[in-house]
């Protein structure tokens, strides 16, 4: 069985994959298609079936598991699977989303490290409390974005270390920061995806998800659980994870941070990096 990294153009392979995407489109010569993405723990690839598209469409559906073979091509500077046969498969769908390279337990104490910082009674409490062994779990589980950078299982708990670790390095260099707010902050700032997303290998919202939104979800997840945090640390709380999408929002220097280590988080995971000449 052929894994998603593992392939290579021109080759026939088979391989059992989940997928991720399935829509039925029509092709300029008025002739149906079905394009599909599929995924496994090593990655994604676009793929695509020209022919017996009835047969075919009726063996299965978005999120299954499927056995597929097919011919692997290039199109478009990316290499695309030419479907010639595909079932379903014996396996758990949600074993094949794609996977996170680094180790979840090492993130997990990177994670605690990170919230250990945090010397305000209230905000460490409140961390704790929004963080707690369930979401935590569905950390593991989910990216961090359903169609964007570290879109993978576990995604949104490697984005929420690298976000709160960025964090951590700017209040070191400007001590001028409120670290105890900032750090809390970029903690709990997507807590809002462990309800506005299923589990792979879809990631598709739930339907408070589609309506609402990780943000509008993280704040109020965090105001159920910010019991012991007074007024206006709640509130500095609250508006530097509700502006951490829009930097025309952030009215404090660390919402404004916190939007930046965002940003800076996602570019660093996501732009290609160039390969030096000679």
């Amino acid at each position: 069985m052929s894994a998603i990294a593992e392939l290579a153009e021109d080759r026939v392979v088979e391989g059992v994959y989940a997928v991720a995407r399935k829509r039925r489109l029509r092709a300029r010569s008025g002739s149906d298609y079905l394009a599909l993405e599929f995924v496994d723990p090593t990655g994604r690839i676009e793929g695509r079936v020209w022919h017996d598209v009835e047969l075919l469409d009726s063996r299965f559906a978005e999120g299954d598991a499927v056995r597929v073979l097919g011919r692997v091509e290039r199109f478009r500077n990316s290499l695309q699977l030419d479907v010639r046969s595909i079932e379903q498969a014996d396996a758990d769908p949600a074993s094949l989303a794609p996977a996170m390279r680094r180790d979840p337990d090492e993130l997990d104490g990177f994670l605690d490290f990170l919230a250990a910082e945090i010397s305000h009674p209230g905000l460490r409490a409140t961390v704790a409390a929004v963080l707690d062994a369930e979401t935590r779990k569905r950390m593991r589980a989910l990216p961090a974005t359903p169609d964007g950078h570290h879109l993978y299982a576990g995604g949104l708990l490697e984005h929420t270390v690298g976000v709160t670790t960025i964090c951590r390095e700017l209040c070191q260099l400007h001590p001028r920061l409120r670290a105890d707010l900032l750090l809390a902050a970029a903690l709990v700032h997507d807590v809002g995806r462990t309800i506005e997303l299923r589990p792979g290998p879809t990631f598709q919202p739930t339907a408070e998800g589609r309506l609402l939104g990780h943000v509008h979800l993280g704040l109020r997840l965090i105001e159920e659980r910010a019991a012991p945090l007074e007024v206006d640390a709640r509130t500095e709380l609250l508006h530097a994870v509700g502006s951490h999408h829009d930097s025309r929002t952030a009215r404090t220097a660390e919402a404004a941070c916190l939007y930046h280590a965002n940003q800076l988080d996602a570019v660093a995971a996501t732009r290609p990096v160039e390969t030096p000449a000679g």
